[in-house]
């Protein structure tokens, strides 16, 4: 499945997107900031879209071939 980062997300990551097995979205953002701390710090202040749709469950399996969005707060309103 691919995970894409915006904005200060995809700073922290240094790139745009990876490419991850399915998991819940805990385990795929733990794999994602397993070694950046940078990316760790940002990501429990994330608002998640999973296919277009917002999911605020961390625990819930995202299916394979999902797209993931991973945003940050953004400034203004």
């Amino acid at each position: 499945m691919k995970i894409r980062f915006f904005a200060a997300a995809a700073a922290a990551a240094n790139t745009r997107y990876v490419e991850l097995p399915t998991g819940t979205l805990a385990e795929l953002m733990s794999t994602c900031s397993e070694e950046n701390t940078d990316l760790a710090r940002i990501l429990p202040l994330c608002s998640y879209l999973v296919d277009g749709v917002a999911n605020h469950d961390m625990n819930s399996l995202i299916p394979s071939g999902s797209e993931v969005d991973v945003l940050p707060k953004f400034a203004g309103g």
